[in-house]
């Protein structure tokens, strides 16, 4: 089966080819020539992840599905959430800097509680028509707390600050194998997988 992820994130598509396995061909937004920057600007993750989906499926007629992920810390009020990947002022998923503004603004803070959460956005044809469509969403979450220093070179993002509950490492120390069964991104493909599977 043949299927657009909506992301040219090279780490995102591994880890979703790896979560999926051979099953789906799972093609990126540059393998369908698609290079234009596609707006994120809904006020939360799911609609983003719709904005996103919707965008390739009309302009590009694919079968697609599309995500959002954001950190939400609880003594932040939730922050930094829909904004996570541009958290720090002025940059564009610039890991070190978000991750820095981020230990900023829980110092001396004692409640380090957080989640990540992944929405996923699917549209498919309705059988053979390319005008009428389904859509779908599915939400996985992990929750934990955030260190008070970076440990670990795995993964990306906030990866090296985010400790899952039930274990004592960070997400970039426990390494892609956990990281892919136990993640919020994991959890949420685990429901896309079986709704395609079950087609």
């Amino acid at each position: 089966m043949k299927i657009v992820f909506a992301t040219n994130n090279a780490h995102k598509l591994q880890e979703i080819r790896e979560i999926l396995g051979d099953k789906f061909e799972i093609l990126s937004l540059n393998d369908i020539g698609c290079h234009e920057d596609i707006p994120e600007t809904g006020m939360t993750l799911e609609e983003n992840a719709h904005q996103k989906a919707s965008y390739v499926f009309e302009k590009y007629g694919y079968d697609c599905f599309a995500d959002d992920t954001g950190l939400e810390v609880e003594a932040l009020d939730g922050a930094p959430g829909v904004h996570s990947a541009r958290y720090a002022e002025g940059t564009d998923h610039d890991s070190e800097a978000n991750m820095a503004k981020l230990l900023r603004e829980l110092d001396g803070k004692p409640n380090r509680k957080a989640r990540f959460r992944t929405v996923i956005a699917l549209i498919q044809k309705e059988g053979d028509s390319t005008v009428c469509s389904r859509e779908y969403a599915f939400e996985g979450e992990v929750k934990g707390r955030i260190d008070t220093e970076k440990h670990g070179t795995a993964g990306f993002g906030y990866d090296p600050l985010f400790i899952p509950d039930g274990y004592d490492k960070s997400f970039a120390e426990l390494g892609e194998d956990i990281k892919n069964q136990i993640s919020h991104r994991a959890r949420a493909v685990k429901q896309l997988a079986e709704h395609l599977l079950a087609e």
